[in-house]
């Protein structure tokens, strides 16, 4: 898909990890790159807001939204539904309320990019909450490719990958870890913001692509 100085890619989560590596290399192209997080005051959990934000808008070309939320880890008869909830309304409510609000102003043949993980396919005990925002993610993103097409609509879904999600950690855990999955991968690496964006970048450019998941987590799924 062709790149102009009218092209308008809108980010959500654009400001920080894999969403402002998106929005790095987008703005490397001619066109306009609108990037939105919590950071600038857009709340994708708060649906009204969502919908006041894309109302700026007329036509947009290519939406991605990268934002999530830490969800809480734990056994299904311990992590308190509250707390799950609290994630799902920001990973997976908060994206469809972006979809819902975006779509209306995206011309034909533009796209749209969601964010799942690798934990959507993968059982992990105590990640129980990712694993079911991840999933429903996947499987609505294949029905919203039917009910918005000629948009394309496809799903990014990461394994681990080296950003300030993991900025609480202390940085010697935090390179142990990334170490230890580098060591575990069959890819022999674990992820960079950059690698993800060049996914993303998959997804908008090739016009055959839609309803489609594309896992980019080093071979997290064959281990």
């Amino acid at each position: 898909m062709r790149f102009t100085d009218q092209t308008v890619s809108v980010v959500i989560g654009g400001t920080s990890g894999i969403g402002k590596a998106v929005a790095d290399a987008l703005s490397q192209r001619p066109g306009r790159v609108e990037i939105a997080s919590r950071k600038t005051g857009l709340d994708i959990a708060d649906d009204a807001i969502v919908e006041a934000w894309f109302e700026r808008f007329g036509t947009i070309d290519h939406v991605i939204v990268t934002a999530g939320s830490q969800a809480p880890g734990g056994k299904v008869t311990d992590v308190s539904l509250e707390a799950a909830r609290a994630a799902f309304d920001v990973k997976f409510w908060g994206a469809i309320a972006a979809v819902r609000a975006a779509a209306p102003h995206v011309r034909k043949g533009g796209t749209i990019t969601l964010t799942s993980g690798f934990l959507a396919r993968r059982a992990v005990p105590g990640a129980y909450v990712k694993t079911a925002m991840n999933a429903a993610l996947e499987a609505v993103a294949k029905v919203l490719a039917r009910e918005l097409s000629p948009i394309r609509v496809n799903v990014i879904s990461p394994g681990l990958t080296d950003t300030e999600a993991y900025a609480g950690m202390a940085d010697d855990a935090r390179k142990a870890m990334l170490a230890r999955a580098a060591a575990t991968l069959p890819a022999g690496a674990h992820g960079q913001p950059q690698d993800l964006a060049a996914a993303y970048l998959f997804a908008i450019d090739n016009p055959f692509v839609t309803g489609s998941v594309i896992d980019v987590e080093g071979g997290a799924l064959i281990t």
